[in-house]
C-alpha cells in the first residue's frame, strides 16, 4: 500500500509541476490516462488516483469521452499589498462589479466599537456588499466605518469604486496599515445564497482593521470568501 501511494503521489507532483511551470497553458489537453500508465509503468487506478488529486485543487477538469484538461488559474489577491478588491483585479484583466445588498447606521455593536476605538453604542455605518469577478460572486464583504465616514459613503459610486480609494482620493485620508487575522467557517443559508454556494460549503474569513497614517482605525472588515473560485496569497520571508 505506501508503494501505491507513492507512486500516485509523485505522478500527481509532477503533473502539477507541469502545470505550475506553464509548460500546460490552460485548456490544454493532458496525456490521456493510457499515456500516463505506459509512460510511469502503473495501474489505471494509480493514474486517476493522481488525476482525482488535481481535480479536487481545481487544478484540471475533465470532459467526458475527451480526457483531462488543464483548467484556468483561480483568481487571486495578494495579501502582502493593503489594496481595494478592484483596485488589485483590475490590472489583471478581470471585470469587477460591486453588489450594495445594505447600508445602514445605527448603534455599533460591542465589538465593532471596541476595533474603532469608538464610544459603547456610538453611531457606525455598516456597507454590506457582493463582490463580484468576471460576473461571478466571489465574496461578501461587512465593512463597519464610523457614522461621519459612512453617511457620506452613501451618495458614492460604491457599485465600481473601492472604500479605500474614496477615502484617499476623496476624503483626503490616506491609509496607513490594516490588521489582519485569516480563519475558515461554513456558509449559513444567507450568506450560500449570495454567493452562489450550498449551505454549509466551506468559505475563507478574513477580519481586517484599517487605520490611517496617524493610526486612527477608519475601516473594520468581515471578508467572506468562497474557496472554489478565489484566492489570497502572501509571500513571506524567513528572518
Amino acid at each position: 500500500m505506501a508503494r501505491h501511494v507513492t507512486l500516485h503521489s509523485r505522478i500527481r507532483e509532477e503533473l502539477r509541476s507541469h502545470i505550475a511551470s506553464g509548460a500546460w497553458q490552460p485548456h490544454d489537453r493532458m496525456p490521456s490516462e493510457s499515456e500516463l500508465m505506459a509512460q510511469y509503468g502503473v495501474s489505471r487506478i494509480t493514474v486517476r488516483q493522481a488525476l482525482g488529486d488535481l481535480e479536487k485543487e481545481h487544478l484540471i477538469f475533465r470532459v467526458a469521452g475527451k480526457g483531462s484538461f488543464v483548467s484556468q488559474p483561480k483568481p487571486f489577491q495578494e495579501l502582502g499589498r493593503l489594496q481595494g478588491f478592484a483596485e488589485a483585479m483590475a490590472p489583471q484583466g478581470h471585470r469587477i462589479h460591486n453588489e450594495v445588498v445594505g447600508l445602514t447606521t445605527s448603534p455599533a455593536p460591542a465589538h465593532v466599537s471596541a476595533r474603532l476605538g469608538l464610544g459603547s453604542g456610538a453611531p457606525v455605518t455598516e456597507l454590506r456588499r457582493v463582490r463580484h469577478l468576471d460576473g461571478v460572486p466571489v465574496s461578501l464583504d461587512v465593512t463597519w466605518l464610523p457614522a461621519h465616514l459612512g453617511q457620506r459613503l452613501a451618495s458614492e459610486d460604491l457599485a465600481t469604486r473601492d472604500v479605500f480609494l474614496i477615502l484617499e482620493q476623496d476624503y483626503g485620508l490616506p491609509i496607513g496599515h490594516a490588521d489582519l487575522a485569516i480563519d475558515a467557517t461554513t456558509a449559513d443559508a444567507a450568506l450560500a445564497s449570495l454567493l452562489h454556494i450550498a449551505p454549509g460549503a466551506p468559505v475563507l474569513r478574513v477580519e481586517r482593521l484599517t487605520s490611517g497614517r496617524d493610526g486612527t482605525p477608519l475601516d473594520y472588515e468581515h471578508l467572506f470568501c468562497r474557496a472554489d473560485n478565489f484566492q489570497y496569497r502572501l509571500r513571506v520571508s524567513r528572518g
